[in-house]
């Protein structure tokens, strides 16, 4: 009978907390956001997204925690399948602005186009410098 039971697997799983995970999401987002005001006091040249300290904040939490569970998967899932209705505000801007993007829409684009081929040149060469300053078997002391 004991081992009947143990083969059905574990009881009924706990219900999603989904409200307390999106909070916790957006306290995460609070926090980096106080936390980039409280060094601005301090630094004010200093220009950093609130959000990404509080995603930083929230990977630390995460990893401390050693996963996301249950309520946490579940509310950034639900989250990530709407995504694409975030992206309703950035369409509204472009229609908004349809004017401002004919005018200046091309040298947008090559500025664009430009600045994304020259930061993959000077990432590759980077990478190429740390590779061979990295490389084993260069050292005069190995004989």
């Amino acid at each position: 009978m004991e081992r009947d039971a143990a083969a059905q697997g574990p009881g009924p799983a706990a219900p999603l907390n989904l409200a307390g995970a999106l909070a916790a999401l957006l306290l995460c987002q609070l926090a980096g956001e106080v936390i980039v005001l409280a060094v601005r006091q301090i630094m004010p040249s200093l220009a950093f997204p609130g959000p990404v300290v509080g995603m930083a904040l929230l990977f630390v939490v995460l990893v401390w925690r050693g996963g996301p569970g249950r309520s946490l998967d579940a509310t950034a899932g639900g989250i990530l399948r709407n995504l694409s209705l975030l992206f309703v505000p950035a369409a509204v801007g472009i229609v908004q602005y349809g004017p401002v993007l004919a005018e200046f829409g091309l040298a947008l684009a090559v500025a664009l186009v430009v600045s994304t081929a020259l930061t993959l040149l000077v990432t590759v060469g980077v990478f190429l410098l740390v590779a061979r300053l990295a490389a084993p078997g260069d050292d005069e002391d190995a004989s």
